[in-house]
């Protein structure tokens, strides 16, 4: 059971972070200008925290005892849009190229709006993109969890996640 919850938060969370990272990206590379200029410094904000030491203070700041299930669903969010900037700034080059190409182009000239383009010709080329970075989050976010509930700042001790398992072998 505890690796249920912790994998699951795992996935959750990377669906969060490349929801966010793709929403973010995505506007920046098909728009351009100054948007794609507000959106990625704040991608190199993002990039330049060290994010386990933001969990830990984001935490921190949060009541100790609340209910696991508050906890579980807090630690998704949080984890998640804390690493949207990576796959933020990689899809944004591959939409920044895809946007360029011809078909996008002759799809333009015929009219076609932008959410169209985006959706049909733009963001299936970042597919594999999005794919490759969903498959290195994950491991990544359960070891955050897995962290954060070994150090008694996840989810409460009663739920058995890896974490909690781990700080009762260690006592």
């Amino acid at each position: 059971l505890g690796g249920q919850i912790s994998l699951l938060s795992g996935l959750l969370a990377t669906a969060v972070t490349i929801s966010v990272g793709s929403l973010i990206g995505g506007l920046a590379g098909f728009y351009g200008g100054w948007v794609d200029e507000v959106l990625m410094r704040g991608a190199d904000l993002f990039l330049s925290l060290p994010w386990l030491y933001l969990l830990l203070a984001l935490r921190a700041f949060l009541p100790l005892q609340i209910e696991p299930q508050e906890a579980f669903l807090l630690l998704v969010v949080v984890i998640g849009f804390v690493g949207w900037a990576r796959p933020g700034r990689l899809i944004r080059g591959v939409i920044l190229s895809a946007k360029e190409r011809k078909f996008v182009l002759a799809a333009r000239g015929f009219g076609a709006g932008d959410f169209y383009i985006l959706r049909r010709h733009v963001l299936p080329q970042a597919s594999g993109v999005i794919l490759t970075q969903a498959v290195l989050l994950v491991p990544q976010y359960v070891l955050a969890e897995i962290t954060l509930s070994f150090l008694g700042l996840g989810i409460g001790e009663p739920v058995p996640t890896w974490g909690n398992m781990l700080t009762a072998v260690t006592q």
